[in-house]
């Protein structure tokens, strides 16, 4: 019998899976150019945008708006698609490396087309792209641990969440910046070739990873059996909420970077593109993850017990200063006045804190209340939450 090329079960050893330096640096380089990408799309569309002829055509803000939200539902509405490609018919390596490739067109076509075109064919292919190596990411880092390392899976986890934020923090301080001084080509095409770079480097860990056979007819029959339907409808109420906050909190890429255009930009000493502000989530991310796991949560445990539910209503109260901080720059625009963009830093504050506690809690909702045959796609349900925030 031929021995198999790759593996299928993890190896028995107490030491960190020979894998997973090319997932966490495959991922670093992906959130890369998804951020960099993303973080230009509104000031691209409204300032850059050519027609058929070469001539600048660029859209209105309220279009700019739509597009961007439709672009952010369809990369969170094809998890769904990724999740039942890898878990049934081609296994979760596969599918990474050949809806990369998809994406890596994607960036192409956003780098070489500056029309609607251009634009049009970049977004779709990058929505499937990305949308569907989503879910199949984080089962495949867990997918490479078995029970003599399953110890070390907590500090991976991690590690793979500070390298989608450090790769988020760079790309969106950068690409404005290369939008600004080297147009799109540049600024659409750096964060294309970090892609390609991912997934490369992909590539390079196949022979060390573990690779899970799919499914096939397996999954469909325990997805829709009565354990199945019965997790998913445990977390629809839940789900229900998740997907107003995403409404709120997605606008901060479109509506946030719009108002920053007409405010004063020059703060601390440094003048500010419009899309740059944005960086201050993911830095925001990793001061609020420990701070609020080994500082905040214990404390406030001592007071009152602070299950998932409770955590998720904080957050969606940590919502309102927010939005109220937001209403009240408009206001100051409309009366004629420029006000400084700390005070959007300011909004940045209570909306990070919101994301961190919903979001974080709701995926470890998901994770422990959807049975192991599901995960992948519980997991895709639940980032379809933000796709339907993003049509609200």
């Amino acid at each position: 019998m031929a021995k198999p090329s790759y593996l299928t079960a993890p190896r028995k050893s107490a030491n960190l899976p020979k894998g997973i330096p090319y997932i966490v640096g495959n991922e670093a380089a992906e959130r890369f150019s998804y951020y960099g990408m993303r973080t230009i799309l509104v000031i691209f569309m409204t300032q850059y945008l050519k027609n058929a002829h070469g001539e600048l055509s660029p859209m209105t803000d309220a279009e700019a708006k739509v597009w961007y939200h439709d672009f952010m539902a369809w990369a969170y509405f094809f998890p769904i698609l990724g999740a039942i490609l890898s878990d049934a018919f081609l296994g979760k390596y596969r599918t990474i490396i050949g809806l990369s490739i998809v994406y890596c067109l994607g960036h192409l076509a956003l780098a070489l087309d500056e029309t609607r075109t251009g634009l049009t064919v970049g977004l779709s292919l990058i929505a499937i792209g990305a949308g569907g190596i989503k879910p199949c990411v984080t089962a495949h880092v867990g997918d490479q641990f078995g029970a003599s390392n399953n110890h070390l899976l907590s500090k991976v986890f991690g590690w793979f969440y500070w390298s989608i934020n450090f790769g988020a923090f760079i790309s969106t301080l950068l690409t404005p910046y290369l939008l600004n001084q080297y147009g799109p080509h540049w600024a659409f095409g750096i964060p294309g070739i970090l892609m390609f770079l991912a997934t490369i480097v992909f590539w390079l860990g196949r022979r060390q990873f573990v690779h899970i056979p799919a499914g096939g007819k397996t999954f469909f029959k325990e997805t829709f059996s009565p354990e199945g339907l019965r997790a998913m409808g445990k977390l629809v109420g839940l789900y229900v909420f998740i997907i107003i906050f995403w409404s709120v909190y997605e606008q901060n890429g479109s509506a946030w970077v719009l108002q920053a255009k007409k405010m004063d930009l020059n703060w601390a000493g440094v003048e500010w593109l419009p899309s740059q502000i944005q960086a201050i989530n993911p830095i925001l991310v990793l001061i609020y993850i420990p701070l609020f796991t080994y500082v905040l949560y214990p404390a406030v445990n001592k007071i009152f017990t602070l299950n998932p539910l409770r955590k998720i209503g904080i957050g969606m109260f940590l919502t309102v200063p927010a939005v109220l901080v937001i209403a009240w720059i408009e206001s100051q625009l409309i009366a004629g006045k420029t006000p400084t963009i700390a005070w959007q830093l300011l909004a940045y504050v209570f909306m990070t804190a919101a994301e961190v506690m919903i979001y974080q809690t709701g995926l470890e909702l998901s994770y422990t209340q959807s049975p192991n045959s599901m995960k992948s796609i519980i997991m895709s349900f639940y980032l379809l939450t933000i796709s339907a925030g993003n049509k609200l």
